[in-house]
C-alpha cells in the first residue's frame, strides 16, 4: 500500500520498514525527521553555548591547517547543500514541482552548515581547542546520513532515478563524515597560555572532546606507570583552576559574604530582640562549587533516565525470542542498540564521576586552606577551645568527608528518581501487584526516619570523643618526656575507651541503615513475583544493586553535616583585628594609653611606649610581667581594647623558643629570600655560626629535623636570628635570643649583631632579656612589673631614680652569666650523624609487591576463619539471589504450558522462602562483617598505641611527629570508618559480578567462549590501574562486551533457548556493567585505604624499649630509700657504629649529695641524664641506684621514681591542676603548698578559675618562665628522691632564679640532685660539681677544690666573673 505526501513523495508502510529482511525508511522520514534532527539540535545547543563562550575567554588561537579546513569543508557543504536547493528550483521552472519538503530541508541544512563555520571560527577566537558541541553535531549528520547511505545504494542496483541530489548526497556524506574525523583533533594552544610556560603541564587541560570522554589524556600517565613505577617528576602539574591558589580565595570571599550579610542581619535582629542568624558555611560551600557540581549531577540525571533504555530493549528482546517468524536483523539491531546504550551509559557516568570527584577535591583543598588561615588568626581565647589536635582533626578527617559525600550526594535524589521510574515501568508491566511493594516501603519510611535522625545523634555523639582522644595523642605525641612522667598508662586508657566509643557508633549506623534499605528492595521486588515478567528484575535493579550506595550517601551524609556544624563552629571563632596596629604611621614603634589582654576574661596589660628610629629598647622584669605580652602586643597577637599602636615599616621577630623548619640550615636563614653570597656569610659570622657549619656533616646544606632535633639549643637560635638578620626588616622584636647560648657567644652576638656597632645598627630593636650585663650598652630600659611599665629610662637615669630596678642591679650585677649552651633534652648529638631526614615514600612497585601481605594483615587483624565465614555468608547471599530470579525466569515458561494457576502456591512459597533466606543471610554478613571490622580496628590502633608509648626516644628525633599523628588522625579514621564500608561495597560488586558471570554461562553455555578472552582484558586493564576514570570506562566497556555478546548468543539460539532463560542471561548481562564499574571503583578504594593499615602496622612494629615491669626484679617500694647514684665504666652511644658520646664514666655519688653538671655544648650532659632514664641504653658498664642495676628493672618502675624539670616544659591542655596533679594523689592544701614554694601561688590565686585555671595547649596561655615553674611544682608534688634540673631556670629572671635555687634546697634537701648548669653562680654551693669534656670526667669535686685547682672549671668561673 502507497500513498503520496503532498506532491507524491514516497512511504512506506510498517511492514515494508520492520517486516522484512531487507528493510528500509520512507524518503519523507529521511528527508525531513533525519536531516532535521542534527540541525535542530545545534540551533538549540547554540545559544546557551554561545554565552558560555561570551563569559569565559580562554586565549585566541592563530588561524592553523586544521582549522582551515574545517572551515572550507564547511563552507563547501553549504554549497552542496543550496546546490540541492536551486536544483529544485531549476525543476520547478521546467515544470517537475517537487514538495515543500525539497526546498525546506536544504536551505535549513544549508543555513545550520553556515551556523556550523561561524562556530568554528569564533572558538578560535575565544581559545577552544576542541569542539564537543560541533562533534556532535558531525556525529549525528553522519548517523543520521547512513539510511539514505543505505537506501541510495539500493536504489543504484537498478537505477539511478535523480542523479544530481545522488551526487550532491555523497558529496555531503563523504564531508560531514571528514568533518567528523577532523573534529577528532584539536587545535594548537591558545597564545600566552600556562601550557607553553609549564615544563609538565597536564593535558586535560588542552585534550580534545572525545579525548575527555574516554579519559584518553590519560593513557600516557598510565602506560608509563605499568613500566616503571611512578615518582613524583612524573606526575603533571596540577590544573591551575583546581591549584589552593585559586580554590582556597574562591570559599573565603564567599564566607566572607556570608559573615558580612550575618552580621547586618544580627544588628537588625538585635533591635527586634530575636535570635541572630549564624552564617552558613554550607551556602559559602554552595555557591563557590555549586554550578560546577550541578554540571556533574546533569550528567547523573542524562545517565539515569538512559539507565531504563535498556529495560525496554530487553523486553522487546525477550519478544522476539518468542516470535519464531520475526526477521534476524530485529535481534542484532536490538543486540548492539544495548550496546550502544550501555557505551553511552557509561561514557556518562565516568564524566559525572570526573566532575564530582574533581569538586570533591576543591572542597577538600578549600576547606583546609579556610582552616589553616583560620588557625593562624583565631584569637587566644579560641585557642583554649581550639587546640592542635582538634584542628588537626578538622582537616584531615572532616575535611576528606566533605570529599567523600561528593561521589555519594546526588544519589540522595538520584535514588529516589530512578525508584519512581522504575516503579512506573513496573506499574506498565506488572499493574496493581506493584503496590503490595510500595505498600511495604510507604510503611518503612517513619522507621528509616527514626534510624536516619539515631544515625545523626550517634554522629554527633561520637564526633567530640574521637576530637578528644585525637587530641590527647597529639599532645602525647608531641611532647617526648611523656615516658619521663610515666603519663602513659593515664592515657593510654583515656584513648582506649574513646576508640571503642567511636567505633560501637559506627558499627550501629552501618548495621541497621543496611538492614532498612534491603527491606525497602525486597519489598518491591517480591511484589513482582506475581505475574512473573523477567523484566520486571531489571526494571526492580535500581533498588538493590545501589542499596550499598545509598546506605553509603546516607552515612556520609550524616558524617557530613556533623563535620560542617565543627567546621563552621570553627570558622566562627572571633579572629584578631589585622588593623589593630598601625603601620603607616610616622612613629617607628609607639603604644599610646594600650590596653591588652590575651582573653576578655584575662586581666589586661596596661602599656605607654614610644621607641626612637634606630634605638635599642631593653625590657626586663620577673617572670609573668609581661614581657612576651608587649612583643605580641605589637605583633598584633593580643587583643588590643583601648588605645593605639603603631610601627612603622617591616617587622622581624626572633621568637623565645625558636622556631626550625625541616629544611637545609641554609633555606631556614634564607626563608624564601634570595641567595647572596656576601650577605649569608656576614649574616653566619655575625650570630657565630661559622664554627658550627665546620661540625655539621653537610655544612649549610645539611637537612635540619624537625623542630631542629640535630642542633642544640644555642644553634637552634643563633639560626633563628640569623633569619631575621638576613630578612632585613625596620623593626626588630628580640624575645630573650641570649638566654640559650653561653656568655663568649651572647656577648658575641651582642656586639655584631644587636649592639651599638652591631649588623643591626640603626635598625630599631626591641630586646627582652634577663641578662644584665649590657644593660648600660642600650639606650632605653622598661621595667614591666604585672603587665604596667614600671620605670623606664636609660641604664644611668634608672641607677640614679634609685627604684626597685637599681636595687635589683646592685644585687645581681656579678650573677648575670649566661653560660653553657643549652642542649635540651633532644640534644645535638644527631649533628654528626644525621645528614638527610628524607619521607618514606614508597614506589609504586614496591607498593604493590607489599600489597597481598598488607592484605593478609588485616584478615589476620579480622582473623582468617572469620574472614571466610564472611565469604561464605556473602557467597550464599548471592546463591539465594541467582536462585530467586532463575526461579522467577521458571515461572514465565509456566503461562506457554498453561500451568499458571496450579503451581501458583508452590512458586509464590518458593520465591517467599529464597526472598525470606536472602534477607538473613544479608543481616547476619553484616553484622559479621561490621564485628570482624570493629575487631580489626580496635587491635590495629591498641597496637599502634601500645607501640608508640614504648618506642625509643630516638625515634621521636628522627620523625616528624606530625608523620605520627597523621597515623592516629589520618589512618585510624580509615580503618575506623571508611574500610569497613569499603570492604562491604567491594565483597557485594564482586560476588554481583561472580554471579552474573554463572548465570549467564548456565543460561547461555556458548557464551563460555568468550569469558577467557574478557577475563584477559579485563586483568590487562586492571594492571594499568593509575585512575578511577580511566581504568573505569575500559572496564566498563568490557562489561559492555559481555552485554553484546549475551544479546548476540540469545539470538542466534533463540530456537533453542526459552524465553524467560533469554531474559534471565541478559538481564544478568546489563547488571554486570554497573557490578564492574563499582567493583573497580571499590577496588580502587580499597586499594587506597590498605595503605592505611600498612603504614599503621609499620608504626605498630618498630623498635621498643625495653619492658615497663620486670616481674621478678621489681623494687621494693620504698626504693631508692637513699638516693646513691654510681656510673660505673659506664659507656654510651646513641645508635649502633656511631661513636661513644659517654666513655668508660665512673663516678659515685651519694645520697642526698647535690651534684652540678658543667661543661661545652657536646661535652654529654644531656645524654648523662637522658642514661638515668633510660632513653639511651649502655653499651658498656653499669648504673645502679641504691645497689639495684636499673638495667634489669622495668622501665616504669624506674622512671616513676625519678624527676625531671625540663628546658622546655612539658604542659597538656587541661586544667593547671591536672597538669600538676594527673592521678589525683594530693589533695588542694599539698597542691597550694607547691604552687607556694614555686611561687606560683600569687598568680594563680588572681586568677577567677584558681586551680581549675585552664592551661591551653602546650601552656601556650603561660610564659615559659612560668610554665617552668609550674613543672618545678608538680616535682615538689611528687618529691622523689631524684631529682634532675636540665637547665630548668632558663627562662626566669634572677631574682626569682635565687628563689627557686633556695627552694630546691630546703624541699629536696634530702634528694639527689642533679643540675645542668645554667648560670654557674647557682651551683657554686652545691656539694660537688662535675666537670665534663668530650664524654669523660675532666673534673669532679667540690667548687671551691676546682677553683683552686685552676682546671677547666676555674676558667669558666673566671669567664663568669666569678673568679679572679
Amino acid at each position: 500500500v502507497k500513498h503520496d505526501l503532498g506532491s507524491g513523495v514516497k512511504t512506506g508502510v510498517a511492514n515494508e520498514t520492520l517486516h522484512t529482511d531487507s528493510p528500509d525508511l520512507p524518503e519523507c522520514f529521511q528527508l525531513s525527521v533525519l536531516s532535521w534532527l542534527p540541525c535542530v539540535y545545534l540551533w538549540l545547543a547554540c545559544p546557551p553555548y554561545l554565552f558560555y563562550l561570551q563569559r569565559n575567554n580562554m586565549g585566541y588561537i592563530m588561524m592553523s591547517v586544521l582549522n582551515r579546513v574545517k572551515t572550507v569543508f564547511a563552507l563547501v557543504l553549504w554549497i552542496v547543500c543550496w546546490t540541492d536547493l536551486f536544483g529544485t528550483f531549476n525543476e520547478l521552472h521546467q515544470g517537475d514541482t517537487k514538495p515543500p519538503i525539497y526546498f525546506v530541508t536544504p536551505l535549513v541544512v544549508g543555513i545550520t552548515m553556515l551556523l556550523a563555520t561561524f562556530l568554528i571560527q569564533f572558538e578560535r577566537l575565544r581559545g577552544v581547542q576542541s569542539s564537543g558541541i560541533l562533534f556532535i553535531f558531525w556525529f549525528l549528520s553522519v548517523l543520521c546520513a547512513i539510511v539514505p547511505f543505505r537506501s541510495k545504494i539500493l536504489q543504484a542496483k537498478s537505477e539511478i532515478p535523480d542523479k544530481l541530489r545522488f551526487i550532491t548526497f555523497y558529496l555531503y556524506f563523504s564531508l560531514v563524515l571528514s568533518q567528523l574525523i577532523l573534529s577528532c583533533f584539536k587545535e594548537k594552544p591558545s597564545l600566552f597560555s600556562n601550557v607553553d610556560t609549564d615544563p609538565n603541564p597536564c593535558p586535560q587541560s588542552t585534550a580534545g572532546f572525545l579525548s575527555t570522554m574516554t579519559f584518553w589524556w590519560f593513557t600516557s600517565m598510565a602506560i608509563k606507570g605499568y613500566k616503571n613505577p611512578l615518582e613524583a617528576k612524573d606526575l603533571w602539574s596540577l590544573n591551575k583552576k583546581d591549584s589552593s591558589e585559586e580554590v582556597v580565595p574562591k570559599l573565603l570571599r564567599e564566607w566572607d559574604l556570608e559573615q558580612i550579610k550575618a552580621h547586618s542581619s544580627e544588628e537588625v535582629l538585635l533591635s527586634k530582640k530575636k535570635t541572630p542568624k549564624k552564617p552558613s558555611f554550607l551556602r559559602s560551600l554552595i555557591k563557590a562549587f555549586g554550578p560546577y557540581f550541578l554540571i556533574g549531577s546533569a550528567y547523573k540525571l542524562l545517565q539515569d533516565l538512559i539507565t531504563f533504555v535498556n529495560p525496554q530493549l530487553l523486553s522487546l528482546l525477550i519478544s522476539f525470542t518468542k516470535q519464531k517468524d520475526a526477521p534476524t536483523w530485529w535481534g542484532y539491531a536490538l543486540a548492539f542498540l544495548m550496546f550502544f546504550t550501555a557505551l553511552l551509559q557509561t561514557l556518562i557516568l565516568h564524566q559525572h564521576f570526573q566532575y564530582c570527584f574533581v569538586t570533591g577535591m576543591r572542597l577538600r583543598t578549600s576547606i583546609i586552606g579556610a582552616i589553616y588561615r583560620k588557625s593562624l588568626i583565631i584569637t587566644n581565647a579560641a585557642k583554649r577551645t581550639s587546640t592542635v589536635g582538634e584542628i588537626v582533626n578538622l582537616m584531615s578527617v572532616d575535611a576528606q568527608r566533605f570529599m567523600d559525600l561528593t561521589t555519594f550526594l546526588n544519589m540522595l535524589w538520584s535514588a529516589p528518581l530512578q525508584i519512581i521510574l522504575a516503579l512506573y515501568f513496573l506499574w506498565q508491566n506488572l499493574g496493581p501487584s506493584v503496590l503490595a511493594g510500595v505498600a511495604v516501603m510507604i510503611l518503612l519510611i517513619p522507621l528509616n526516619a527514626a534510624i536516619a535522625v539515631r544515625t545523626r545523634a550517634y554522629q554527633v555523639y561520637t564526633a567530640p570523643s574521637a576530637t578528644l582522644r585525637q587530641v590527647e595523642e597529639t599532645q602525647l605525641l608531641g611532647v617526648t618526656l611523656d615516658c619521663k612522667l610515666s603519663w602513659s598508662k593515664h592515657i593510654d586508657t583515656t584513648v582506649a575507651r574513646m576508640g571503642i566509643i567511636k567505633r560501637c557508633s559506627a558499627f550501629l549506623t552501618t548495621l541497621s541503615t543496611r538492614q532498612v534499605l534491603h527491606l525497602d528492595c525486597c519489598s518491591v521486588m517480591w511484589s513482582g513475583a506475581t505475574k512473573g515478567i523477567i523484566t520486571s528484575i531489571q526494571l526492580g535493579y535500581p533498588f538493590i544493586p545501589h542499596k550499598t550506595c545509598r546506605q553509603r550517601s546516607l552515612h556520609t551524609s550524616h558524617q557530613a553535616s556533623v563535620s560542617l556544624k565543627r567546621i563552621q563552629d570553627f570558622l566562627s571563632h572571633e579572629e584578631l583585628d589585622l588593623e589593630s596596629v598601625d603601620r603607616n604611621n610616622t612613629a617607628t614603634v609607639t603604644v599610646v594609653n594600650g590596653k591588652f589582654t590575651w582573653a576578655k576574661q584575662d586581666p589586661p596589660a596596661l602599656i605607654n611606649l614610644m621607641v626612637p628610629q634606630g634605638s635599642l629598647l631593653a625590657v626586663v622584669g620577673h617572670v609573668g610581667c609581661g614581657k612576651s605580652s608587649l612583643v605580641s602586643a605589637l605583633l598584633g597577637e593580643m587583643e588590643k581594647l583601648e588605645g593605639h599602636i603603631s610601627i612603622r615599616g617591616s617587622v622581624a621577630y626572633v621568637p623565645q623558643q625558636a622556631w626550625i623548619q625541616n629544611a637545609t640550615l641554609r633555606d631556614n636563614i634564607l626563608f624564601g629570600k634570595a641567595y647572596n653570597e656576601q650577605k649569608y656569610r656576614s649574616c653566619l659570622e655575625a650570630c657565630a655560626l661559622t664554627p658550627d657549619l665546620e661540625v655539621l656533616p653537610g655544612g649549610d646544606l645539611t637537612e635540619i629535623g624537625e623542630k631542629g632535633i640535630n642542633l642544640s639549643g644555642g644553634q637552634r637560635q643563633r639560626v633563628s636570628l640569623a633569619r631575621a638578620v638576613y630578612n632585613e626588616a625596620d623593626v626588630y622584636l628580640l624575645d630573650d635570643p641570649l638566654s640559650a647560648v653561653d656568655s663568649h657567644v651572647a656577648k658575641h652576638i651582642f656586639d655584631h649583631v644587636i649592639g651599638p656597632e652591631g649588623a643591626l645598627q640603626g635598625k630599631t630593636r626591641i630586646l627582652v632579656t634577663h641578662g644584665i650585663s649590657f644593660l648600660p650598652q642600650v639606650n632605653n630600659i622598661v621595667v614591666l612589673v604585672e603587665g604596667r611599665v614600671s620605670e623606664m629610662g636609660s641604664y644611668q637615669e634608672l641607677l640614679q631614680q634609685n627604684g626597685a630596678f637599681a636595687e635589683f642591679l646592685r644585687n645581681y650585677s656579678l650573677e648575670d652569666i649566661v653560660e653553657d649552651e643549652a642542649t635540651g633534652t633532644t640534644t645535638c648529638y644527631y649533628s654528626r650523624v644525621i645528614q638527610n631526614l628524607l619521607f618514606e615514600v614508597r614506589s609504586t612497585a614496591d607498593f604493590l609487591s607489599h600489597l597481598s601481605k598488607v592484605f593478609w594483615e588485616y584478615v589476620k587483624a579480622v582473623g582468617p576463619l572469620l574472614t571466610l565465614f564472611i565469604c561464605f555468608l556473602y557467597g550464599c547471599q548471592n546463591a539465594a539471589a541467582i536462585g530467586a530470579n532463575v526461579w522467577l525466569s521458571q515461572w514465565t515458561n509456566d503461562a506457554a504450558q498453561n500451568m499458571t494457576q496450579e503451581n501458583i502456591s508452590m512458586r509464590v512459597g518458593v520465591y517467599a522462602a529464597l526472598g525470606i533466606a536472602q534477607g538473613i543471610l544479608v543481616m547476619v554478613s553484616s553484622f559479621t562483617l561490621a564485628m570482624g571490622n570493629i575487631g580489626a580496628a580496635r587491635k590495629l590502633h591498641y597496637a599502634l598505641l601500645d607501640n608508640k608509648f614504648h618506642t625509643p626516644q630516638s625515634f621521636f628525633d628522627t620523625t616528624p611527629i606530625g608523620r605520627v599523628i597523621n597515623r592516629f588522625s589520618k589512618d585510624i579514621y580509615v580503618i575506623d570508618e571508611a574500610l569497613p564500608s569499603t570492604v562491604l561495597m567491594f565483597l557485594g560488586t564482586f560476588f554481583s559480578s561472580l554471579s552474573t558471570m554463572i548465570v549467564i554461562v548456565a543460561s547461555t553455555p556458548i557464551f563460555a567462549v568468550v569469558i577467557a578472552p574478557t577475563i584477559l582484558m579485563f586483568f590487562t586493564n586492571w594492571s594499568f590501574d593509575q585512575s578511577d576514570q580511566w581504568l573505569g570506562v575500559r572496564i566498563e566497556f568490557i562489561g559492555n562486551c559481555i552485554v553484546l555478546f549475551a544479546a548476540l548468543f540469545a539470538v542466534i539460539g533463540k530456537n533453542e533457548l526459552n524465553p524467560g532463560l533469554v531474559g534471565l542471561s541478559v538481564s544478568y548481562a546489563l547488571m554486570v556493567t554497573m557490578s564492574l564499574n563499582w567493583m573497580v571503583r571499590m577496588t580502587s578504594d580499597l586499594e587506597s585505604n590498605i595503605v592505611a593499615v600498612e603504614r599503621v602496622k609499620e608504626y605498630s612494629e618498630s623498635k621498643t624499649e625495653a619492658p615497663w615491669e620486670v616481674e621478678d626484679k621489681k623494687p621494693s617500694p620504698d626504693w631508692p630509700s637513699q638516693g646513691k647514684v654510681e656510673f660505673l665504666d659506664y659507656s654510651v652511644r646513641y645508635r649502633e657504629g656511631l661513636d661513644l658520646v659517654l666513655k668508660n664514666l665512673t663516678l659515685s655519688v651519694r645520697g642526698g649529695e647535690k651534684i652540678g653538671i658543667v661543661g661545652r655544648t657536646g661535652a654529654g650532659k644531656s645524654s648523662m641524664t637522658l642514661c638515668l632514664f633510660r632513653l639511651l641504653e649502655a653499651a658498656g658498664g653499669e648504673i645502679t641506684i641504691d645497689g639495684v642495676k636499673i638495667s634489669e628493672i622495668g622501665l616504669h618502675d624506674l622512671r616513676s621514681k625519678l624527676t625531671i624539670i625540663p628546658q622546655e616544659p612539658v604542659l597538656f591542655s587541661g586544667s593547671l591542676r591536672m597538669n600538676l596533679d594527673p592521678f589525683d594523689k594530693y589533695n588542694d592544701v599539698e597542691v597550694w603548698k607547691a604552687l607556694e614554694l614555686s611561687h606560683l601561688n600569687k598568680f594563680v590565686s588572681n586568677q577567677p578559675a584558681k586551680l581549675e585555671l585552664e592551661c591551653s595547649e602546650g601552656g601556650e596561655n603561660l610564659s615559659v618562665g612560668q610554665r617552668q615553674l609550674v613543672c618545678l611544682a608538680r616535682a615538689l608534688l611528687r618529691k622523689t628522691r631524684i631529682l634532675i634540673l636540665d637547665e630548668a631556670t632558663a627562662a626566669i629572671d634572677l631574682e626569682t632564679d635565687d628563689l627557686i635555687q633556695s627552694t630546691i634546697r630546703t624541699e629536696f634537701e634530702d634528694c639527689t640532685v642533679f643540675t645542668i648548669a645554667h648560670r654557674l653562680n647557682t651551683i657554686m654551693d652545691y656539694t660537688r660539681v662535675l666537670v665534663l669534656d668530650k664524654g669523660q670526667v675532666a673534673e669532679f669535686d667540690t667548687p671551691t677544690k676546682l677553683l683552686s685547682k685552676r682546671g677547666i672549671f676555674y676558667g669558666m668561673a673566671k669567664d663568669a666573673g666569678l673568679a679572679q
